[in-house]
């Protein structure tokens, strides 16, 4: 067994695993598999804890996503602009709609979208901006809301990495026009398979996606529109509402182990995870910038530390968004963080023992590829 592994979901429910059967029992047990009680108390609870008016829950947080475009009837001759440095679902809803992905260069310290370059490429056809908080570290949603109200186009906040992080205060997925949120098994709050939720404080953008959701039916037959089929199952609800009290202290958890990682690495020629002012950072993922990263990275799996890269390629650059027409060099920092970046392992119930291991064999990883001028700076 690897002594660091890169993320213990067992460890996670073993913690709660009492709280988890009772409830998954208590719907096996009602025959209400689909949407139903469980679903409807977790909307509720979801919502209540983003400081949002509704959550609409869904298969996925990509459904989330396309749920979010198609409540604002985003298509053929629309642009959106978002982050190429993200996972890929959150371009692909665009593409999946007909629309035009417009990306935008990322913030060299935080790595998110960079709302200069942002502004930089709004037009007339511009219909939505989809920020992503990356790795759980908040945008500056004031700039892309105000740039929202300017010209009248959406905010849909991608906040699948980030549940429980806030900018000023305030929980991410309240700010925006939506939020749209993952539940799959890695994330800070994972179900046992995927799931996702809308968070809207919009009465009519509530009402259709919840009928988006169910192939555009309301009354049950009565098709309005053409929507999807994106229900969460009940026994995801069921599961995730044993965890959700738990996520606070989880989520403080991780940056704890943040802030040892910060303290046994300082002197390596590294760069280290960036925390601006009005953030508050929830560690989805420890990403740190470092030369030789393959080298690096492929040596700590071997020292049984689980590391891994996220993200390798950016988007604009994948082979499936060609025709776009973006070539090596037109979104620079994205470019250079995508070949230096590399997460350590980080999780809550990681111990203070093995965050120490997980650092000294990093330290030890960069000395053997580094040499003596990695050891002289520590």
């Amino acid at each position: 067994m690897t002594k660091v592994p890169f993320l213990d979901i067992v460890a996670q429910f073993n913690s709660v695993q009492e709280d988890i059967e009772q409830n998954v029992l208590e719907v096996l047990r009602s025959g209400g598999y689909i949407l139903g009680g469980k679903v409807k108390e977790f909307e509720e609870k979801i919502a209540d804890y983003c400081e949002a008016k509704y959550g609409i829950a869904c298969a996925s947080g990509t459904d989330a996503l396309l749920l979010s475009l198609m409540a604002y009837d985003i298509g053929p001759g629309d642009e959106v602009i978002t982050t190429p440095f993200t996972f890929f679902a959150t371009a692909g809803v665009v593409a999946r709609l007909g629309a035009t992905i417009v990306f935008a260069d990322v913030e060299e310290k935080t790595f998110n979208l960079d709302p200069k370059s942002v502004e930089e490429r709004i037009t007339a056809k511009t219909k939505a901006i989809i920020p992503v908080h990356l790795f759980g570290h908040a945008v500056d949603m004031d700039a892309f809301m105000d740039m929202a109200k300017t010209n009248n186009i959406a905010v849909i906040e991608d906040a699948c990495q980030a549940i429980g992080t806030t900018f000023k205060g305030k929980k991410v997925g309240s700010l925006g026009h939506t939020g749209c949120f993952s539940f799959y098994p890695t994330k800070n709050l994972g179900g046992a398979g995927d799931g996702g939720i809308v968070t809207t404080n919009d009465d009519a953008l509530e009402k259709k996606i919840r009928k988006l959701r169910v192939h555009g039916a309301f009354p049950k037959y009565f098709h309005a529109m053409v929507g999807l089929n994106s229900r969460l199952d009940a026994l995801q609800a069921a599961i995730l509402l044993a965890k959700l009290p738990h996520l606070d202290k989880w989520n403080e958890q991780r940056r704890k182990n943040a802030c040892r990682y910060n303290e046994l690495l300082q002197g390596l020629p590294v760069t280290l995870p960036h925390e601006e002012p009005y953030a508050h950072h929830i560690y989805h993922q420890f990403a740190i910038r470092v030369e030789n990263r393959d080298e690096i990275n492929k040596r700590l799996n071997g020292k049984e530390v689980g590391s891994g890269i996220y993200y390798p390629l950016a988007l604009h650059l994948q082979e499936c968004f060609g025709e776009l027409g973006y070539r090596e060099g037109d979104l620079p920092v994205t470019e250079a963080v995508c070949k230096d970046i590399v997460s350590l392992p980080i999780f809550a119930e990681m111990t203070e023992e093995q965050v120490s291991f997980a650092a000294k064999a990093l330290r030890e990883t960069i000395n053997e590829v580094h040499g003596s001028a990695a050891e002289a700076g520590a």
